[in-house]
């Protein structure tokens, strides 16, 4: 195996650097940079996301300037594109996949929702920061904002229309549906110190996981795969989306926001109770669970993240992340061995190393 650059790094898209192209500063493949990979998948993966940046952006340019010009923001909001190598790797997965102008289509679909997620998140949040850059609400407003996302998600099922494969449309409006239900059960739940275990592995499967799993679902149905097949590839989806969003929560509450890449100790000031913190108010020790309670409800990070480190909650979350990557990567043991499988794995291992 030798060690190949990023997809991006082979062609980028538009021309140029990876940093002025279509993907964005961080491109997606940076969850495995210095990773030995295939070459060849590598650059054909790259070929391939340059066809999802491309359909992203005609499906998005209209007849008014004022529309394209904010549309073209969304590109700040372009860090790995998961979903969409998700997509694209699930397809050439299963034995004799190959990859099809339709893969590109859904991969840009999937990403089209994701961004539109993103836009809504940043309103709810009150978010001032995205990848290193502003965010749409605190450039144009939250009206602008809401309405850009309601047009992501107005568009992406009009490009999924036209696939002309119905059961695409029925499986992502269903995703749809479950990601707003996380979102509202999330919102239901805000400044409650009481949230349990389960609730919170509710949220984070409805509003992270299933739009990652079905990634990797629709990659593989739409190179022929059976049921079966589909199924281990959405459930590894599943749990990685699990794990990436516990990961998430930790970077939250650890990471710096110049590497995050986005406004960090939001779901503190929000009040949506992560999963260190529900370790800590959950704690054996009496003392840990107050001094939990009260850092949250004085909306102190600093002091917060100490209690949580001291008392392990953090750890522990990282240790559960890394479980959750383990099982995902156990789902795979099924498929023929490919770089296809090995770079899905390693996809999977690099969630628990991200920094951003």
């Amino acid at each position: 195996m030798e060690t190949g650059p990023s997809p991006s790094g082979v062609r980028p898209a538009r021309g140029g650097s990876p940093t002025s192209s279509g993907y964005g500063e961080d491109p997606t493949m940076t969850l495995i940079d210095g990773i030995e990979v295939d070459t060849a998948l590598v650059e054909q993966l790259g070929l391939s996301l340059e066809d999802v940046v491309s359909i992203f952006d005609r499906q998005l340019q209209g007849e008014h300037p004022p529309i394209n010009e904010l549309c073209g923001r969304i590109e700040e909001y372009r860090g790995k594109m998961l979903r969409p190598t998700l997509v694209l790797l699930s397809g050439l997965v299963v034995e004799g996949g190959r990859l099809g102008n339709e893969h590109s289509v859904a991969a840009a679909v999937v990403e089209m929702i994701h961004m539109a997620t993103l836009v809504h998140d940043d309103v709810l949040d009150e978010a001032e920061m995205r990848r290193r850059g502003r965010t749409i609400n605190s450039l144009h407003g939250n009206e602008m904002a809401v309405m850009l996302g309601d047009y992501l998600i107005s568009n992406a099922f009009h490009l999924c229309s036209t696939l002309e494969q119905p059961w695409v449309s029925l499986e992502l409006g269903s995703v749809t549906n479950t990601l707003c239900e996380g979102e509202l059960i999330q919102l239901f739940n805000r400044n409650n110190t009481c949230l349990d275990l389960a609730t919170y592995m509710t949220i984070v499967e409805k509003k992270t996981a299933s739009l990652i799993g079905a990634s990797c679902r629709l990659g593989s149905k739409l190179s022929g795969s059976s049921e079966d097949v589909a199924g281990c590839l959405e459930r590894f989806g599943r749990k990685s989306g699990v794990a990436f969003q516990i990961t998430d929560d930790v970077l939250d509450l650890t990471g710096e926001q110049e590497v995050v890449g986005k406004s960090v100790g939001r779901d503190l000031e929000k009040g949506k109770l992560t999963l260190p913190m529900i370790l800590g108010l959950g704690h054996a020790e009496d003392v840990v669970q107050e001094a939990t309670r009260v850092k949250i409800d004085a909306r102190d990070l600093v002091g917060l993240r100490a209690v949580l480190d001291e008392s392990g909650s953090i750890e522990q979350s990282i240790g559960i992340a890394s479980k959750l990557v383990s099982e995902a990567k156990a789902e795979l043991a099924g498929l023929p061995e490919s770089p296809s499988r090995e770079m899905l794995c390693m996809l999977a291992d690099g969630i628990l190393d991200r920094k951003f």
